[in-house]
């Protein structure tokens, strides 16, 4: 069986692409560090932070985070590396 996750790959990349680190957005949007972890592990997170980082970053939902299909194990629960963040690194600098 399977089942949809948020993935905030397009944010993380976006970051990349503007030259801005997790710091940056958590002072430019307002948004707390355990949101921000929550969002790393691809947690779902609240429209009102969402719309907060789109104004931070002038940009649309669409912009910041998909959804991927992730199968689901023979306990039906989520692997614990269902999605990945290749920018991890990078943006905790």
């Amino acid at each position: 069986m399977s089942t949809r996750k948020m993935n905030y790959n397009k944010l993380w990349k976006l970051l990349i692409d503007k030259g801005m680190y997790r710091k940056d957005l958590k002072r430019l949007s307002g948004v707390s560090t355990t949101v921000l972890a929550k969002m790393s592990k691809g947690e779902n997170v609240t429209t009102e932070v969402l719309l907060k980082i789109c104004n931070a970053l002038d940009c649309n939902i669409t912009d910041i985070v998909d959804t991927v299909v992730v199968e689901e194990n023979e306990t039906g629960k989520l692997p614990l590396n269902s999605v990945s963040n290749p920018q991890e690194d990078y943006l905790n600098g």
